[in-house]
């Protein structure tokens, strides 16, 4: 697992992450980026048929013109302050992601930062859930990529990859 800052649409990995709204429908920030560098016509027309997604869940469409052979959509939470359920469903973006790219057979994945753009999720709060998912989800995919765009980000990524795990059965 590593960090990196840049554009996501760029990296050549197998799959991608979308941090997708529910009708995914293509919206601003990397959801607008993926499109656009995909080839919005196509990605919209995928999309169309996949009927949407629940916040939580996560879908595939191709790559289209991306150099990853897969997109994989899923819907993070709207922070209402942390009492909703929105770790839980940011955790399961995660999860789903991984259980998807599996069945497809990836082996190479990059993940923005899920929720933390206009639906407002504290940008510490969504790393720690990102790198503990991963860290503990068994999956046979080799590389994760947890991307940012900007420094603040990257650098909350670093500090959480750098730092020592806790031990089986200790304390977090």
């Amino acid at each position: 697992m590593s960090a990196w800052q840049g554009d996501i649409t760029r990296l050549d990995v197998d799959a991608i992450v979308n941090a997708a709204n529910s009708a995914l429908a293509g919206g601003g920030g990397v959801d607008g980026a993926i499109h656009a560098a995909a080839g919005r016509q196509e990605l919209s027309a995928a999309c169309a048929n996949l009927g949407g997604c629940e916040p939580g869940d996560a879908k595939a469409t191709p790559g289209f013109a991306l150099p990853a052979t897969w997109i994989i959509h899923t819907v993070g939470p709207v922070w209402r302050g942390g009492a909703h359920g929105e770790e839980r469903v940011l955790a399961s973006c995660y999860r789903r992601s991984l259980e998807v790219a599996d069945r497809l057979g990836a082996r190479s994945i990059a993940f923005p930062a899920i929720s933390t753009g206009v639906y407002g999720y504290p940008r510490r709060l969504a790393a720690e859930i990102a790198v503990s998912v991963l860290r503990e989800t068994d999956s046979p995919i080799g590389r994760a990529v947890l991307v940012a765009f900007d420094r603040e980000t990257t650098e909350l990524y670093e500090q959480l990859l750098s730092a020592p795990r806790p031990a089986p059965g200790g304390p977090a």
